[in-house]
């Protein structure tokens, strides 16, 4: 069996609603390539039936490369991630949101960056108008202003849950990052920038998804972000 040259990761957490028409979606995607590749599902202990939806994926495409990690404990999304990309195999390995609001159709372009040179490539979003989440829309433009600021980034958007990495560069830099939740993003562009990775951006448009129950708590998160943020930045500057 051939090595794969791409490797999904997808971190799972109660994604039971629209996980099988997702996985469908990014197959498709990935079928019109010529690359050959791999899916790895990483369950973080979910509490609904998204167990029970995995096991028909695998057993309705036993000829795909598919892996999966369960894990015992829910850990966080920035380590169920990481725990994914170090069983990959391929030279190109990245993780997409799996509720999809932001398309698979990038995937391509992202990987091709990445076999052109790039050692990272991030998602840079922009957002579908809507009243319904201008709240999430405010905190996060300001969230992104100041870790710019903080770290001179020229990054726009650190947060996408939309990244790829050469993976012989972003698996030394896996043992350096240390939170494993939501903070995980900023941490991996930021200790990959000032690593002098080659790092590029790809504008992509984000659809937020009102039928799937979202677990961001707007003015906890924000604090414990922001907390993290300027916790990261005292720890950098040593």
């Amino acid at each position: 069996m051939m090595t794969p040259k791409v490797s999904i990761v997808l971190a799972l957490y109660n994604e039971s609603t629209h996980l099988r028409t997702s996985f469908r979606e990014i197959i498709k995607v990935l079928a019109r390539t010529n690359w050959d590749w791999e899916i790895i599902f990483v369950d973080d202990k979910s509490t609904d039936n998204t167990l029970e939806v995995l096991g028909k994926i695998l057993r309705e495409n036993p000829n795909l490369k598919i892996k999966t990690i369960l894990h015992s404990q829910n850990t966080g999304r920035g380590k169920t991630v990481a725990d994914g990309m170090k069983i990959a195999k391929g030279e190109v390995v990245g993780f997409i949101d799996v509720d999809l609001e932001v398309s698979p159709d990038y995937i391509p372009e992202f990987v091709q960056k990445i076999l052109e040179g790039a050692d990272m490539v991030i998602g840079q979003r922009s957002y579908k108008f809507s009243w319904r989440s201008f709240d999430r829309y405010i905190t996060s433009q300001g969230y992104s202003i100041l870790v710019r600021f903080l770290f001179k980034l020229p990054f726009r958007d650190t947060e996408a849950g939309y990244k790829f990495f050469r993976r012989s560069k972003i698996l030394p830099l896996l043992k350096e990052i240390k939170d494993p939740g939501w903070f995980w993003d900023t941490e991996s562009v930021v200790r990959a920038y000032l690593r002098n990775f080659k790092i590029s951006q790809v504008p992509v448009i984000f659809a937020r998804n009102f039928n799937k129950k979202s677990t961001v708590r707007i003015f906890q998160d924000t604090i414990d972000y922001f907390k993290k943020l300027f916790k990261f930045y005292r720890n950098v500057l040593r």
